[in-house]
C-alpha cells in the first residue's frame, strides 16, 4: 500500500516535518495496512490537555487597607484564579506588592506560580532576569560615587555605540553562538551594545548608606534589556505552537513550552544564558565606578526577581517576586535586597521557604494605579511635585526630563508593604541602605529625535 502526504492528512494526522520520513519508510518497505497503522501511532498526537475545572491552589499574603486597595486586590485575586486553571500549574502565592497587568488571567507582577515540567514565557516576561545588584563601596563619599556613577551609567532606548562599548566576555559569546534560540546577528548585536545599559521605566542607580555600618552602598535595577526581549519574543512564538496542539484552551499569555523536549532544555539553557548575561550588565557599571573611585569593593550581592527557578520537575516562575530560598540561586553570595521606592531604603532581608512564601518574597512596593491614573491625579508642576516628594534627596533623571510615575507617590505605601511582609512570613530585614540619591531615565521619550522633528514640522 503506498502512501502520500495526502493519504495521511485523511488518515487524521497534521502535516508535519516528519512526513517525508515516514512516507519513505512506509512505502520502502512496503507495510501492509496493519503495519502502517501500528507505524503511525508514533506520530499520533497526544489528547488535548483541557483547564484545570477548579484553580490549583495559591496562597494570597497582601491585604486591602484602603478602597484603591481594595479594587487592585480583588483584580490581581481574579486573575489568579483565571491564571490557576491553566492545565500545567500546582500552586502558586500572590505577594504583598502585587499589581494587576494585562487582561485577566495574565500572571500579576508580584506572582509566583508553579508549573509542573513545563516553562512558560509570559510568566518571566518580557524583561527576564530583571534584577537588583548592591555593592558595599566602604566609607565614600556618597555624592561622589553619586557623581561617577552618572558618567558611566546609560539609561534610554537604544544601546551604547562601539567607543562607549563594555569589552565583550568571549566565554558568553561561545555559549550565545551554541544556543538555538540566542545564535542569530540581531541577539548578538543587543547583547554586545546593550551591555552596561539600565533601560527606562522603573529601572534605577541608588546610592545610599547601610543602616548597620554607615557604608557607602549603590544599588542598580535592570533587566536583560533586548537581549532578554528577543529570547521572550522567539520563546513565546514556540509556546504558541504547542498552545495550539497541547491545549487550545488556554489562554495564549499561559502558553508554555514542555520541558522534556528539545525546545524546552534549549530555551532553558538559553534563560541561564540570558542571567549571565544580565549579571554581568550589572557588574560593568559596579567594576567601572569602581575603577574610577579609585577603590575596592568590600562586599557584593545581587538577586533577580523576573524569571524561572528550577527544582526537579517543578519551575518556580516569579514575576516581580524575590526568590529567599538559596536553592533557587546557584552563586547565591549573600541576603536578598529589595527596593521599595526612592525615598525609601532598600531592603536587605533573609529568610526561608514556608507554605505561604513558597521560598519567595516581594520584589519592592508594587503600583495601585496605572501611570496614566497616577499621572492625571497630581496637581502642580512636575518639579514642585519632585520637590515635595524627595526632600533632602539627590534625584536624578538621565535625560533631565523628570517622570513623575516613578515618583514615590506613585507606588504602594512602603511601610504597608513591610508590615505585610512581616505578618505573612515573607523575609526578615536584616539591614538598610538608607537613600542618598539616585538616577532614573527620566522621561527620556520627550525629547527624543522623533518627537523633535515632529514639533519642528508643526
Amino acid at each position: 500500500m503506498k502512501i502520500n502526504g495526502k493519504k495521511l492528512i485523511e488518515m487524521g494526522f497534521k502535516s508535519g516535518k516528519w512526513f517525508p520520513e515516514a512516507m519513505e519508510y512506509i512505502n520502502s518497505n512496503e507495510l501492509t495496512e496493519v503495519e502502517i497503522l501500528e507505524y503511525l501511532e508514533q506520530y499520533r498526537p497526544a489528547p488535548q490537555i483541557p483547564l484545570l475545572e477548579k484553580p490549583a491552589n495559591f496562597n494570597i499574603n497582601i491585604k486591602a487597607e484602603n478602597e484603591l486597595e481594595e479594587t487592585n486586590v480583588n483584580s490581581v485575586i481574579g486573575s489568579m484564579e483565571v491564571l490557576m486553571k491553566t492545565p500545567t500549574l500546582v500552586n502558586g502565592a500572590i505577594m504583598p506588592d502585587a499589581c494587576p497587568t494585562g487582561s485577566t488571567g495574565t500572571i500579576p507582577v508580584g506572582g509566583v506560580v508553579v508549573a509542573k515540567n513545563a516553562i512558560h514565557p509570559g510568566m518571566h516576561s518580557a524583561d527576564i532576569c530583571c534584577s537588583v545588584m548592591l555593592t558595599d563601596l566602604g566609607r565614600v563619599n556618597p555624592k561622589e560615587v553619586l557623581d561617577v556613577a552618572h558618567s558611566i551609567t546609560h539609561f534610554g532606548s537604544g544601546g551604547r555605540d562601539r567607543s562607549t562599548q563594555f569589552r565583550f566576555p568571549m566565554d558568553l559569546l561561545t555559549e550565545i553562538e551554541a544556543n538555538p534560540f540566542l545564535n542569530n546577528q540581531k541577539c548578538i548585536s543587543v547583547a554586545r551594545s546593550h551591555l552596561g545599559t539600565q533601560g527606562d521605566g522603573n529601572h534605577f542607580l541608588f546610592i545610599g548608606t547601610s543602616k548597620k555600618t554607615g557604608n557607602t552602598m549603590m544599588v542598580t535595577h535592570h533587566g536583560s534589556r533586548g537581549f532578554g526581549a528577543n529570547l521572550y519574543k522567539r520563546g513565546m512564538y514556540i509556546a504558541e505552537q504547542f498552545r495550539k496542539e497541547l491545549s487550545p484552551q488556554s489562554l495564549k499569555q499561559n502558553a508554555w513550552i514542555p520541558f522534556d523536549t528539545e525546545e524546552g532544555k534549549n530555551y532553558w539553557k538559553a534563560l541561564q544564558i540570558i542571567r549571565k548575561w544580565t549579571k554581568k550588565n550589572h557588574e560593568v557599571l559596579h567594576d567601572a565606578t569602581l575603577e574610577k573611585l579609585g577603590v575596592e569593593k568590600e562586599n557584593r550581592f545581587w538577586n533577580e526577581h523576573n524569571f524561572v527557578f528550577k527544582e526537579g520537575d517543578l519551575f518556580y516562575h516569579a514575576k516581580g517576586a524575590t526568590p529567599l530560598d538559596p536553592k533557587f540561586m546557584p552563586d547565591i553570595t549573600g541576603p536578598r535586597l529589595i527596593p521599595l521606592n526612592m525615598s525609601e531604603p532598600v531592603l536587605i532581608v533573609k529568610g526561608k521557604t514556608t507554605k505561604r512564601n513558597l521560598g519567595f518574597a516581594p520584589h519592592g512596593a508594587g503600583r495601585n494605579m496605572s501611570r496614566t491614573q497616577h499621572r492625571k491625579s497630581k496637581k502642580g508642576t512636575v518639579e514642585e511635585i519632585l520637590k515635595e516628594e524627595t526632600k533632602g534627596l539627590d534625584i536624578r533623571f538621565f535625560s533631565n526630563e523628570i517622570d513623575i510615575t516613578e515618583l514615590p507617590s506613585a507606588y504602594k505605601n512602603a511601610e504597608t508593604v513591610r508590615n505585610q511582609m512581616e505578618e505573612f512570613g515573607l523575609g526578615e530585614v536584616i539591614d538598610e541602605v538608607l537613600p542618598y540619591g539616585c538616577i532614573m531615565a527620566g522621561d527620556w521619550q520627550k525629547n527624543a529625535p522623533w518627537k523633535i522633528k515632529n514639533r519642528n514640522k508643526r
